[in-house]
């Protein structure tokens, strides 16, 4: 974007004291500014410094911190008791749940309690820059800053213009993460940006395949822990599919697949499961709860998974070029460049490999013609190969060389 090294910032202003709200007040005061943070619930702002500070007692028992650089990023945070006093700051984050309405109502209370040169930035993670925006009396000063959680460690921030977002907001918002050492990528303000976009077949095709019988794989926990062994073994994924869900929350997750397909006209690439809706209403949310697609009580033994090579390698492949198609096409949509893909994949959800560069490796024709295998088998949309890949495979063409 910008090679303004001698880049700077005034004053940052958070709304919502939550996880991730708290994450992002850790990076912005770490990295030198005067943070104002504001919920409703003032008793959450003692929670978010508590929290802080365990974290840097760590930090510092590993030698990674003093206790003098500890005190002083805790004393450059400050409770604010009202939006009205974020009227000085340059940049306003709002990390609040994800409900347009509410967001909306918090934008139109922001614009007029800030000044004009205020960039106004949700950490939303699938809904409409565009529509939040479109609350304001000037959308160009909106735009989305979406962090991954835990949002001090992943360096992933999509930045997403609204429609009517100035430039030079991007610009200066892509500067301003540099220098909070993130990797940001800039993304069009369409349904789960990138991550949760492409993401989606990762968890989507895992359950498909565990929903079917085709496969020959366990029941229960099994066979989740078999899908999970196959994608970290054999695909070099850090995480399996079911035991990320559990991480984040199969209620979260859930819902991220409802927006996501809600907003994409029910588009059967993002269909969510049904395992996954039981799971919720089960209040099996993962790890939280102690209970999701694993057992995590005390004492309970984590299940075996069937190490079956051959097997592996199928749900691997099955899942692999579902991700990748769907990353072809975000290029072919022109979501974003080819570098922000696959740096958001590797940087956001940790990927051993950007999935573009996983299609150069394998050759676009062996990906295109798996995806055109399930898609003569189910007959279904689910299995639509990108027109990219199309072209691709016909020209013998690589991505990214």
């Amino acid at each position: 974007m910008s090679d303004n090294k001698n880049f700077k910032f005034g004053p940052v202003g958070v709304i919502g004291a939550g996880t991730m709200g708290t994450g992002i007040v850790q990076i912005a005061a770490t990295a030198g500014h005067t943070v104002l943070l504001f919920d409703e619930n003032a008793r959450l702002f003692e929670r978010a410094i508590g929290s802080m500070k365990e974290t840097f007692k760590k930090l510092v028992e590993k030698g990674k911190m003093t206790t003098d650089e500890a005190a002083d990023i805790i004393g450059r945070i400050h409770f604010a008791e009202n939006v009205s006093e974020f009227h000085d700051c340059e940049l306003v984050i709002e990390a609040i749940i994800e409900d347009l309405g509410i967001k909306q109502k918090v934008f139109i209370e922001l614009e007029s309690s800030t000044g004009s040169n205020t960039i106004l930035a949700t950490n939303t993670s699938s809904l409409s820059v565009t529509s939040i925006a479109g609350a304001c009396k000037n959308p160009g000063r909106v735009l989305g800053l979406h962090f991954f959680n835990p949002a001090p460690v992943m360096p992933l921030v999509e930045i997403i213009p609204g429609l009517a977002t100035n430039h030079e907001n991007i610009v200066r918002v892509h500067d301003l993460m540099k220098a909070w050492k993130k990797s940001p990528v800039v993304v069009k303000d369409t349904p789960g940006f990138i991550v949760n976009r492409v993401a989606r077949s990762f968890y989507g095709e895992a359950l498909r395949i565990y929903e079917e019988s085709c496969y020959g794989l366990p029941e229960g926990q099994e066979g989740f822990a078999t899908i999970d062994w196959a994608m970290r073994e054999l695909g070099g994924f850090r995480m399996g599919p079911f035991e990320l869900m559990d991480l984040i929350g199969n209620d979260i997750n859930y819902k991220v697949t409802e927006t996501v397909w809600n907003q994409f006209y029910t588009d059967p690439r993002y269909k969510p499961a049904l395992t996954q809706k039981r799971m919720v209403e089960a209040g099996r949310l993962g790890r939280k709860t102690k209970r999701g697609y694993y057992n995590y009580a005390d004492g309970v033994t984590a299940p075996k998974p069937k190490e079956d090579t051959e097997l592996g390698q199928k749900i691997l492949r099955r899942i692999l070029v579902m991700l990748i198609n769907e990353a072809v096409d975000a290029l072919y949509l022109k979501i974003a460049s080819a570098q922000d893909l696959d740096l958001a994949m590797t940087k956001g959800v940790n990927y051993p490999k950007g999935l573009l560069a996983w299609c150069d490796e394998l050759g676009a024709k062996t990906v295109l013609d798996t995806m055109q295998s399930l898609y003569s088998e189910y007959q279904e949309e689910r299995y639509r190969p990108s027109v990219l890949l199309k072209q691709l495979a016909a020209n013998n063409k690589k991505i990214l060389s």
